[in-house]
């Protein structure tokens, strides 16, 4: 049971955010997990689902990096919710499933290829320290650039902000997902 109600139906919305309401149903299907309990701000549920359209699908880093900082970030937030949903889209990333143990586990890098170490050391790194260190941050602009260094960066941001919602306000993950560990 959430901390607050979860608000999935459009009638529950003041007639003046119906829009907001309408525009995240359109995106999205429907109103569901972090959108649920931001809805009680329509204007800012709208907002945090226009940046969440673009980091996720319109971003451009490729889908394989853009799942690697997801899903490392969510887990890094111990976030239960999106955990459960950014594992499947990893693997249809194609994210190996020895890769999405090494995330879930927290475990050493080693192991991973050049590419996946980068992006999931730069995102650990500035979860855990609110910072990157020159040492990380170098290989992936290296890698990126200038752009896809802003982008990377924006989505390991817009992720923590879901976690934070979602840890808040202790919305569940639906029922059957990958837990967390």
């Amino acid at each position: 049971m959430t901390r607050i109600p979860q608000i999935t139906a459009r009638d529950d919305v003041p007639v003046e955010g119906r829009g907001a309401f309408d525009a995240i149903t359109a995106s999205r299907g429907n109103v569901r997990g972090p959108f649920s309990v931001l809805m009680h701000s329509p204007e800012l549920a709208a907002r945090a689902a226009h940046l969440g359209t673009f980091v996720r699908f319109e971003s451009s880093l490729p889908p394989l990096v853009r799942e690697l900082a997801a899903t490392t970030t969510v887990r890094e937030c111990e976030c239960a919710y999106e955990w459960a949903t950014h594992v499947i889209s990893a693997r249809e990333a194609g994210i190996s499933d020895a890769t999405v143990d090494v995330i879930r586990r927290k475990a050493s890098l080693d192991g991973l290829a050049r590419k996946e170490r980068q992006i999931l050391r730069y995102a650990r790194e500035l979860v855990r320290n609110h910072q990157v260190s020159e040492e990380t941050f170098a290989p992936v602009h290296e890698l990126l650039g200038d752009r896809g260094s802003a982008e990377l960066t924006a989505i390991v941001g817009y992720y923590v902000m879901l976690a934070c919602v979602l840890n808040a306000f202790e919305v569940p993950p639906s029922p059957g997902g990958d837990p967390l560990p």
